[in-house]
């Protein structure tokens, strides 16, 4: 392949939850187009939708083949950008999906194993961000609702096809305005800076691949 023309796949999630934004799909089509190093950033919003946003996950995978996938979702209770290690085949939603389904108690895959590490450089992505200047953590759970799911079927896929392709999570806090309209008050981030968490974690995977 042209070393000029590697691709990255960033995805976001539409809004949920009765949240009329959402920041990881903000930021995933703000980076859209974007060239990183060698690469070309190419961006998808997928469905809060238990069928819908893994079924997207994997139509974009099989549409780009892309060198790097970097799934990207909103953590609303979080105060800082979560690097995530870890899926787990286990879905237990805590609200229904944006089709008004709500899971409990049931596999991602029942012929999967029970979880996943992300093969993303977790630990260098961590300290980039940090030392960007961003409050950053390593996660160790992505939860049990469709950031979580995506995160495990994307890597499943990947696994169960032999595919060398580096993939990985990162949760992004809730923008202020959506902090604001909230009837206790919660942590929350700019959407600048987690555009510039995200643009970190990108160059790193860039210059892995």
């Amino acid at each position: 392949m042209d070393e000029l023309t590697k691709t990255i796949l960033l995805t976001g999630f539409e809004p949920f939850g009765g949240s009329q934004t959402n920041p990881s799909q903000l930021v995933a089509l703000a980076l859209d187009g974007k060239t990183i190093g060698r690469c070309q950033v190419k961006s998808a919003v997928l469905p809060v939708d238990r069928t819908g946003g893994p079924q997207a996950l994997l139509e974009k995978m099989a549409l780009y083949h892309p060198n790097a996938v970097m799934c990207l979702g909103e953590a609303s209770r979080r105060a800082v950008v979560s690097v995530e290690k870890i899926a787990v085949n286990w879905m237990d939603y805590r609200i229904p999906d944006n089709q008004g389904e709500q899971l409990s108690g049931l596999p991602v895959d029942p012929e999967g194993p029970a979880a996943y590490f992300s093969t993303l450089p977790v630990r260098e992505i961590y300290e980039q961000i940090l030392a960007g200047g961003i409050p950053t953590e390593i996660s160790m759970s992505a939860g049990a609702f469709l950031c979580n799911q995506v995160f495990y079927a994307g890597l499943h896929s990947l696994a169960t096809r032999d595919l060398a392709v580096p993939m990985g999570f990162i949760h992004l806090p809730s923008l202020p305005e959506q902090a604001s309209r909230a009837l206790s008050p919660y942590a929350s981030m700019s959407f600048e800076t987690s555009l510039r968490a995200v643009e970190i974690a990108l160059d790193v995977i860039e210059k892995r691949i």
